[in-house]
């Protein structure tokens, strides 16, 4: 299995419009973030989590053609924002929550008439809770973590978990995700965040699941250059970049 991480950024990406701090100016490529994302491989399927508003340029960049389902955490537009984007791909699965398949409909609603127009996506909307599923022979299991008060979910598939937006998470869930490979978690930045974990509180969760290796995903230019906060880290956990893949 395969993971891609097709963008590592917060909602306003890096650099940021206006800004010209030392990350935002950076001339390392891993200081560029898209809004984050990440395609999960295997022989049988290519999912897709989060879809956000830099769709289109993640997937020409990764010379992605092919998505056979696309799990969705929240319904944020930095995490669903590149739905229409997935047209010139076929007919495309769309796993999400009840509350988040709404939004969908809301903002696509040309998607889901019965007499659609020529060329637009075909989304094909399938609800989920926190109970386990599959894609194919594909395990998938949500879990239920917080965004400050907005319940969203986290996945995991297999050895590797993927959780973003994170500010809280129960003891009972962090049982469900032990014995990971990978696991890929949001840090937002050096400063505590009112909806999402600072890097210290991230290093804490990490610790509680315990994965053999951690990647920190969904940053912001407050979290610093990549290359300086990187060396900072335990050897287990690095900070994740556009680009970069690993094969568990």
């Amino acid at each position: 299995m395969k993971i891609l991480f097709l963008g590592t950024g917060t909602s306003t990406g890096v650099p940021q419009i206006g800004c010209n701090c030392a990350v935002c100016s950076s001339s390392d490529p891993k200081d560029n973030r898209l809004r984050a994302s990440v395609l999960i491989s295997d022989n049988e399927n290519e999912i897709l989590i989060d879809c956000g508003p830099d769709l289109r340029q993640q997937l020409l960049k990764n010379k992605i053609t092919k998505i056979s389902s696309i799990l969705l955490t929240h319904e944020h537009y930095d995490h669903v924002g590149g739905l229409d984007d997935v047209r010139p791909l076929g007919s495309v699965n769309v796993y999400a929550e009840q509350n988040v398949l709404k939004v969908i409909r809301r903002n696509l609603p040309y998607c889901f008439v019965e007499n659609k127009y020529p060329g637009v996506p075909l989304i094909n909307l399938h609800t989920i809770d926190t109970n386990e599923f599959y894609i194919g022979k594909t395990k998938i299991q949500p879990v239920r973590i917080y965004h400050y008060k907005l319940p969203i979910l986290g996945f995991r598939i297999g050895k590797i978990a993927y959780l973003t937006d994170v500010k809280t998470i129960d003891e009972k869930v962090i049982e469900q995700l032990q014995n990971l490979d990978v696991l890929v978690l949001s840090a937002l930045r050096i400063n505590e965040h009112i909806s999402h974990l600072s890097l210290e509180q991230a290093l804490e969760l990490k610790t509680k699941i315990n994965a053999k290796q951690t990647y920190f995903t969904h940053m912001s230019h407050d979290m610093g250059l990549h290359a300086v906060v990187n060396k900072l880290l335990p050897k287990n956990v690095q900070l994740a970049f556009d680009g970069l893949e690993i094969e568990v």
